[in-house]
Parts: structure tokens; C-alpha cells; sequence
């Protein structure tokens, strides 16, 4: 019988030997420390067998930002069950814990990363943001279409960086949907780590900034290097500038922050990861040969715990008038035919017996509730049901933000 409760703090070394048993990974002791330092900081729930911990989760106290609001959100991570117990109910019975909680707490959503998109849609979790990869061949100038802002550079001390950075970092949270909290603990031992967790050929983390002396800063590039490797060998690989976070005011500041990371000496690949779908990159950029997209994925998993709380906690861009029939098979409170009155004033969230207008699963609603991905798409995929005609675009249209959904957050 596997009983779930809480992992102390004086287990949290055997917490993190099994999630490294589980995700084949060893790190060295700075990783394990900067793991075990998080992991303090956060909710912990463990499936043990007798006095073995055999399924573990945690949890971050986060909140996360999504139109015209800032709920908590607890962050999932570190989610694993032992081989030797693997589909015996473990990770359900982890999750119906975590569910319980952040009902109990008051947090109308959840989210976390997906190490396997498969798991987590049937506890009603949905890609609520997509992320791609760009890359820049900087063997030659960036070629632009606009004109960059020219105020000066100027780099920062990564001790100095919260400080300097993190303010700005805060205010752009609020004005792109998706982006959790960043804790002076998580800018420490995520962004501003000495040594990179995935790749110890990268260099410390390097932070420039834009804006006159004396005045607020107009925008941040946050990066790390990776020299040359010697032609021949295993790693031969160009010089290569892995960009982590950019962060500007106007394009031309964005433009000015990419032309310098594009210069810089003895590197001849830029690489940024975690860029949402709308990078104004992706225009003004001259050359798409020189600037191109390789990789689009689903980035942050969104879960819908209080579907009215969270529905009613959001800005709305346009008034709508639907009848949603949700289904939800793990929190059947939420499940039911509801009347959503939403607009630029607000909105309610009632039960209803008329007929229906949209029937979705909860994972649906997630996906779509931050404004990234479209409910008519939905539609047209055979995922949500459309009994009124026009009730999936009026929808969409009172979801639509100014900006898509985007985090580099992962947690």
C-alpha cells in the first residue's frame, strides 16, 4: 500500500537520488546543492512504500501572471515515480494530493513543464504557451530593417543583476501572460548560476544592459558563451552565444541587444531557445536565412483548479455571452453547464441550465485561457464542440491579449 504525504526536509537528498534515477541524470555537487536549495524552498508531496520514497513532487509558491491579474499558481517540478512502481496509481495519487492542496490554499491554477506531453493532459493540464528556438548566423553582421537604439551599453556584475534587472524583469512579467515569479533565491541558482546545469562548456552568465547613465534601463540581454572547439574532436562545434532572456522596451532597443550579441568577437552562432511566437525579431530581422526558426514547442502547462475563479480573475478584451458545458473528470466541481458574461468590466461565472454554446474538457479551457492558443482552432480539431454558431470566435476574441502568452521560465 503506497501512502502519500509529505517529504520532510531531511528527505529531500533521497527525493532528488530519485529523480536523477528517474530522468538518467547525474549532477555534480553545485547542481545538487542549487537542487536541494530549491527544493527547500518548496511544497513537497512523496508516495512512500513502507519507508521507501518511491514517487516524489514538488512544488514552487509562484504566482504567475496572466491578463490584467497575478493569481498564485503553484509550479509543479521534479515530478517522478520509481521504475519498480510505475503504473500502480502513484503519480495520480501524488497529483489528486497536489490538487487538494491548491484547493485548500486558494490558487485557482497550476502549472508545470512537460518532460513527456503525453502524461499530464489527462489530469487536465493544457499547453497553455508556445515557445521556439532562433538562431542567427553571425559569421556576418546582422542585417536589419530598422534602425537600432543607439544610448549606450553597458554590462553588469551578475551579483549586481536582481537588482539591476530584476525590477525591469517584474515589470515585463505583467504585460506578457504566462511568466511566474522569479524569487531572488530562483535569479541566484537558476538564471545567475555560476556554472550552467546542462552544459558545463557554457560560460558564467553574462547580463548588458541599454539606457542612458542615470536612467531607467530600456532593456536587458541575459547570455552565456561557449568558445570554439577544436576541429576534429568530439565537441568541434563553432563559437556559440546561448541567449537565456532579452527583455525590451521598443524594438529598437531589441534590435540594438541582438546586433551586439550578433558581434560579438571569436562567436559565430547566436542561439535563443525560449522566444515566443511573435519575436519582432522574426520582422524586423532583413535576412530570414540569417535569422531562422528551429524548433517550436509547448513551454508552460496550465491547469484550470477553480475554473470560475480563474476565468473570473482575468481581463477580457471584448464582451461575451456563453454557455460553456465543462467536463472535468479529477475536480468535478468544475464540471457542468456554466454561464461566462465577460467584457472590458469584468465578468461572472454561473451555473446554467440552458443549452449549451461550447462543450470542452477542462485541458481545453486551460490551453486557451491565456489568450495562446485559439478555441476555433479547437474546433476545427475536433477537441471542443460548437453547438452556437460564432461562439468560439466571440470567445476568442474576449481571450485575445495584445501580446502571446510566453515563458522562458522553466521550473
Amino acid at each position: 500500500m503506497v501512502d502519500i504525504r509529505d517529504v520532510p526536509e531531511a528527505d529531500i537528498d533521497r527525493a532528488l537520488e530519485l529523480a536523477y534515477l528517474v530522468f538518467h541524470d547525474r549532477p555534480e555537487k553545485e547542481g545538487r546543492d542549487r537542487h536541494h536549495a530549491l527544493l527547500v524552498a518548496c511544497d513537497r508531496i512523496g508516495a512512500y512504500d513502507g519507508d521507501v520514497l518511491v514517487g516524489f513532487m514538488a512544488a514552487h509558491d509562484f504566482r504567475l501572471s496572466v491578463p490584467g491579474a497575478d493569481p498564485r499558481c503553484p509550479g509543479l517540478t521534479f515530478v517522478c515515480v520509481a521504475p519498480t512502481h510505475r503504473r500502480r496509481g502513484v503519480l495520480t495519487g501524488m497529483m489528486s494530493e497536489m490538487l487538494r492542496r491548491a484547493t485548500a490554499a486558494g490558487s485557482p491554477l497550476a502549472a508545470l513543464w512537460a518532460s513527456e506531453a503525453a502524461i499530464y493532459g489527462r489530469f487536465g493540464f493544457g499547453g497553455a504557451t508556445t515557445g521556439v528556438t532562433i538562431e542567427i548566423d553571425s559569421t556576418r553582421p546582422l542585417a536589419l530593417r530598422i534602425d537600432p537604439d543607439r544610448r549606450p551599453l553597458q554590462l553588469v556584475d551578475p551579483a549586481d543583476a536582481p537588482a539591476v534587472i530584476g525590477p525591469y524583469h517584474e515589470a515585463a512579467r505583467r504585460v506578457r501572460a504566462g511568466r511566474p515569479t522569479r524569487s531572488a533565491e530562483r535569479w541566484r541558482e537558476e538564471w545567475l548560476a555560476e556554472q550552467d546545469e546542462e552544459d558545463d562548456e557554457l560560460s558564467p552568465p553574462r547580463i548588458i544592459t541599454l539606457g542612458d547613465p542615470d536612467e531607467p534601463i530600456a532593456g536587458y540581454v541575459l547570455y552565456r558563451t561557449k568558445p570554439a572547439g577544436e576541429g576534429g574532436s568530439a565537441r568541434a562545434h563553432t563559437g556559440l552565444v546561448r541567449v537565456d532572456e532579452l527583455e525590451a522596451d521598443t524594438p529598437a532597443v531589441a534590435a540594438a541587444l541582438w546586433e551586439c550579441l550578433a558581434a560579438l568577437d571569436l562567436t559565430h552562432k547566436v542561439c535563443a531557445w525560449g522566444r515566443p511566437v511573435d519575436d519582432p525579431l522574426l520582422h524586423f530581422a532583413a535576412d530570414r536565412d540569417q535569422v531562422r526558426v528551429t524548433a517550436q514547442y509547448p513551454a508552460l502547462w496550465l491547469r484550470l483548479i477553480d475554473v470560475g475563479a480563474a476565468l473570473t480573475a482575468r481581463s477580457w478584451a471584448a464582451p461575451v455571452d456563453v454557455v460553456l458545458e465543462v467536463h472535468d473528470v479529477r475536480l468535478p466541481a468544475n464540471a457542468g453547464r456554466f454561464r461566462l458574461r465577460a467584457g472590458p468590466d469584468g465578468a461572472t461565472y454561473e451555473h446554467a441550465d440552458a443549452a449549451a454554446d461550447l462543450a470542452l474538457d477542462v485541458r481545453e479551457l486551460a490551453a486557451c485561457y491565456l489568450g495562446g492558443t485559439r478555441v476555433g482552432d479547437l474546433v476545427a480539431a475536433g477537441l471542443v464542440r460548437e453547438h452556437a454558431p460564432g461562439a468560439a470566435a466571440a470567445l476568442d476574441a474576449a481571450l485575445r491579449t495584445p501580446v502571446l502568452p510566453h515563458t522562458a521560465d522553466e521550473f
